[in-house]
């Protein structure tokens, strides 16, 4: 199921909800306290790419990329989530869900750099320096050095 789809089914629940049912509902569902963390891991082993092989097609530290992916550390920056998004060969809906989860904002077509990002989850352009490259070529930012350990 790709992200539109779960969130226009999801919508679709919450939108015939009251103010005076959401109690019964939020006891009848199951909330993750690290959604991230759970769809992280579930990919992975949907995948079958082990995190440290993410990290190093990532440019990242896998002491680093391990505190990410558990919830121990926390960025601000929306690059690393999408380097490790790329480095995971997500498509572009299991990205734009990995960002929500993680409470960035997902990838908007009308924003030039996104596009970009677009285009490389769609032609399947994993490798972090290609899509740095793509970025250069158009005049936009490079990826952003990751955060430091």
């Amino acid at each position: 199921m790709t992200f539109e789809e779960v969130s226009k089914s999801m919508n679709a629940a919450i939108m015939q909800l009251s103010p005076d049912d959401l109690p019964q509902y939020l006891s009848r569902q199951e909330f993750s306290p690290r959604p991230f963390t759970d769809y992280m891991r579930q990919k992975l082993r949907e995948k079958k790419i082990p995190q440290k092989e993410v990290f190093i097609r990532a440019d990242l530290d896998d002491r680093y990329g391990y505190k990410l992916i558990s919830g121990e550390k926390q960025t601000q920056q929306r690059d690393t989530i999408l380097r490790i998004c790329l480095a995971t060969e997500f498509t572009l809906g299991e990205a734009q869900e990995a960002l929500v989860l993680y409470g960035m904002a997902p990838l908007y077509e009308k924003i030039r750099r996104d596009t970009a990002f677009i285009v490389a989850f769609n032609n399947r352009i994993y490798e972090i320096h290609d899509v740095d490259a793509i970025l250069r070529e158009n005049d936009l930012p490079p990826f952003l050095l990751p955060d430091p350990d």
